[in-house]
């Protein structure tokens, strides 16, 4: 079975800064001569392909970056460093889109073929299981660990549905399920695309602080009422609680870290930050019990057993631009220069991020 070997390369002081290309343009073939480090210059981004909220190759799809290109990539708005040479993501309210998605993202895919692009990226070899996976030998990979350090800089602070769950948040880490119309041919309710764990962030706009919970979703049909995230609290409050979590919740700009380790068919997350109690919670992904060690008879009682997954890190906007019955109908124009102005978008900060093997906990 291929080995994932992934760390962090780790923060230094460059002697001289490399020559970097405007975006997109290592594929038109111009040199923008602008002096700066690339991301990947600082962090390892050998096992990751990114996904912008732009379409500069004008192929009407969002951009993306794999896994060589990215090596030497950086977009000004973005994708790029900070002055502490810390990986900034800024997705605005309203942009290109993946096509099962009204959000858009600035985020990295998890890559384990790292470069080997005769491997396709839905491929087995690309994509990790659980122990449970009556075929996990054929993968990339069983489990796996993300670690990150970050802080989240900015969320948008307009929703003309404000009540609505999505409404002033960002997710900043998640295992994502593979859409896979072979598997749900197979008629035992695998391949949906679900997301067994996601990490939000989610302050609003007269609050004090901001709330970091993850929520994990039922691996259920689409139109299946049951599919409704469950949400598990870290620090502040809910999603669903309008009261402002005041010292109980995280400022924008304060760094924290969690870690994903999904080690057999167990997913373990773990959350700390300074002058915070660390927060540990537990979910079995191959059988229908919850975070709290009770069975969910709404689950699917074999989870996500036969999905094939990957992690994804860095910014997934939830405020999504426009109207509908599970939109915050959050503003947006298009234009970055107005969203950055109106605040309309979400911002991010890396410190760390590290993907490795898992580990037994």
């Amino acid at each position: 079975m291929m080995k994932l070997h992934a760390v962090t390369r780790p923060i230094f002081v460059a002697t001289a800064l490399a020559i970097c290309l405007a975006p997109n343009a290592a594929r038109s073939g111009q040199s923008a001569n602008l002096p700066c480090e690339h991301p990947a210059d600082r962090f390892d981004l050998t096992h990751w392909k990114l996904t912008l909220p732009v379409d500069e190759d004008q192929n009407g799809r969002p951009d993306d970056v794999d896994e060589d290109e990215l090596q030497q990539y950086t977009h000004p708005d973005f994708f790029h460093l900070d002055d502490n040479g810390y990986l900034v993501f800024t997705a605005p309210n309203k942009g290109f889109t993946t096509p099962n998605s009204s959000n858009t993202r600035s985020e990295l895919r998890q890559m384990i073929r790292g470069g080997k692009n005769g491997i396709g990226t839905h491929d087995p070899r690309n994509n990790f299981v659980l122990e449970a996976h009556e075929q996990a030998d054929t993968f990339g990979a069983i489990g796996g660990r993300l670690q990150a350090t970050l802080k989240v800089e900015h969320v948008p602070i307009n929703a003309r549905k404000p009540s609505d769950y999505s409404a002033y948040a960002a997710v900043i880490g998640q295992i994502h399920s593979g859409k896979d119309s072979e598997l749900l041919a197979q008629g035992e309710g695998f391949g949906w695309g679900n997301e067994p764990v996601k990490i939000f962030y989610k302050k609003w706009p007269d609050h004090e602080t901001g709330s970091v919970f993850w929520t994990y979703e039922p691996n259920l049909a689409k139109e299946n009422p049951d599919r409704r995230d469950r949400a598990y609290l870290v620090w502040g409050k809910l999603w669903n609680d309008e009261a402002d979590p005041k010292e109980a919740g995280l400022p924008l700009g304060t760094p924290f870290s969690y870690e994903i380790n999904v080690h057999r068919n167990t997913a373990y997350l773990k959350f700390s930050a300074d002058g915070r109690d660390t927060i540990q919670y537990q979910i079995d992904l191959s059988n229908n019990t919850d975070a709290h060690g009770k069975p969910d008879p709404k689950d699917h009682p074999k989870a996500y057993t036969g999905d094939w997954h990957y992690f994804k890190a860095g910014l997934y906007n939830q405020c999504t631009a426009g109207p509908g019955s599970r939109s915050p109908d959050c503003p947006g124009t298009g234009e970055w220069a107005t969203d950055h102005a109106n605040g309309d978008y979400a911002r991010v900060t890396f410190i760390k991020l590290k993907l490795s093997e898992s580990i037994p906990e």
